[in-house]
């Protein structure tokens, strides 16, 4: 008999292919997309993503971050920004990319979950540190799949190529780079608020394995300040704003995925 995580999971999988091929087909033939349609589908595989979710990551014990469900949370936490991106700018195009994180994300999350692992009981305003800090990750995640989309598009622009797939699916590179610093200002706000609200929540930084992702993390606000910065003094645009979010990205995802694979994966901490 079929458990019920498993036939969310495959009803999820269904809304996700649905979306992604109708998105894909009307895109591709360049005919009218019914945003309607999409966000319907698209938000019934969220809901169904958040209940398979929450019956691995909600326990009686507190909430259960171990990798996989970090994956299978941001991932779904990608889409559904995504899709609100969308409503207000021209990039409907790019649900192309949110929807297969998603559907993989939620395949590894109730693949290789582990339930049965030992949970440490966390306060709530732990869990919401936590929270915060996932959220700000997920949204500087897609600011750094949209950075190499533009980089992809300006070397399409520069290099004048007869086949330009991205220039000619996507909106122009002006509009796509103004959803980029839509999505650092989220990002850097998000990711501000977690810090701080880590500094006031965390007792012990060196006892709980936390140093590294701070020091990490703070570098990584720095560069994100330093960009936000530049662009309204000095009009930083261009490569100079892909490469900086771009690194900053890299440094955050060292400090925060890297050490987490690294102590559960392999150190089995």
């Amino acid at each position: 008999m079929i458990s019920l995580p498993l036939a969310y999971t495959i009803l999820a999988l269904i809304s996700y292919t649905t979306v992604f091929w109708y998105l894909f087909m009307h895109l591709i033939s360049k005919r009218l997309v019914n945003q309607w349609f999409i966000g319907i589908v698209a938000g019934l595989g969220l809901a169904l993503h958040a209940a398979v979710l929450s019956n691995d990551m909600l326990t009686p014990m507190g909430a259960n971050f171990d990798v996989f469900n970090l994956i299978s949370f941001t991932s779904g936490l990608m889409l559904l920004l995504s899709l609100l991106f969308s409503s207000y700018r021209p990039v409907l195009a790019l649900n192309l990319i949110g929807i297969p994180v998603a559907a993989l994300g939620l395949i590894l999350g109730f693949a290789f979950s582990q339930s049965s692992q030992l949970r440490e009981l966390h306060s709530t305003s732990l869990d919401i540190h936590i929270i915060l800090s996932l959220s700000a990750y997920a949204v500087l995640l897609m600011a750094t799949i949209q950075a190499l989309i533009l980089w992809i598009q300006d070397r399409e622009l520069k290099n004048k190529q007869k086949r330009r797939f991205w220039v000619n699916l996507l909106p122009s590179f002006q509009a796509m780079e103004t959803l980029l610093f839509d999505m650092l200002i989220t990002g850097f706000t998000l990711l501000t608020i977690a810090l701080g609200f880590g500094f006031l929540t965390i007792d012990n930084f060196f006892a709980q394995h936390l140093a590294h992702k701070t020091a990490f993390s703070i570098v990584s606000w720095f560069i994100y300040g330093a960009l936000l910065i530049g662009r309204y003094k000095f009009g930083w645009r261009g490569q100079k704003a892909i490469r900086f979010t771009i690194i900053g990205f890299f440094l955050l995802a060292v400090g925060f995925i890297g050490s987490k694979f690294i102590l559960e994966m392999i150190i089995r901490r």
